[in-house]
């Protein structure tokens, strides 16, 4: 599995989101992207996370910056849990993890001692030019978006 190192083109996508939209990465371009991914919804791992980039989304788009979170839940449970914690910012479906495995978050990663193949909950900030700025793996879902924020300057 490779992984995304700053100054690599980040791989291009098209997906559904919770609303039914196609959303490509192309259609942001000249504009920042912070894409993450995160295993699945409604857990509370990632319940925190993307409360966390929706407390920080008006922060984050006065700096010029979208953000978009991308699990391998299908459309409507992303539904679910927009509506449930009340989520402003964009969630995508990749069912057959082909986003997921291009960007270097689904592989092997040890759970609980195990190594286990999974989502590897990771966090990428693409640039106007559609270049990877900053890219994290193995990111902890508490406290990750502060940190984040503080890299950023933000």
């Amino acid at each position: 599995m490779s992984r995304l190192q700053p100054g690599d083109t980040a791989p291009a996508f098209t997906l559904t989101s919770d609303t039914g939209e196609s959303v490509s990465l192309g259609d942001l371009a000249g504009r920042k992207v912070i894409v993450y991914f995160y295993p699945a919804a409604m857990t509370p791992g990632c319940t925190k996370q993307a409360c966390d980039f929706t407390d920080s989304l008006d922060a984050l788009k006065a700096q010029g910056y979208e953000v978009l979170g991308i699990s391998p839940d299908k459309p409507e449970k992303l539904a679910k849990f927009r509506e449930r914690d009340s989520l402003t910012i964009t969630l995508l479906s990749d069912p057959d993890r082909s986003v997921l495995t291009a960007w270097g978050a689904f592989g092997e990663k040890k759970l609980y001692g195990k190594v286990v193949e999974g989502v590897i909950r990771s966090t990428f900030v693409v640039d106007e030019e559609g270049k990877v700025e900053y890219a994290a793996y193995n990111v902890k879902a508490t406290g990750h978006v502060a940190k984040l924020r503080k890299d950023l300057g933000i």
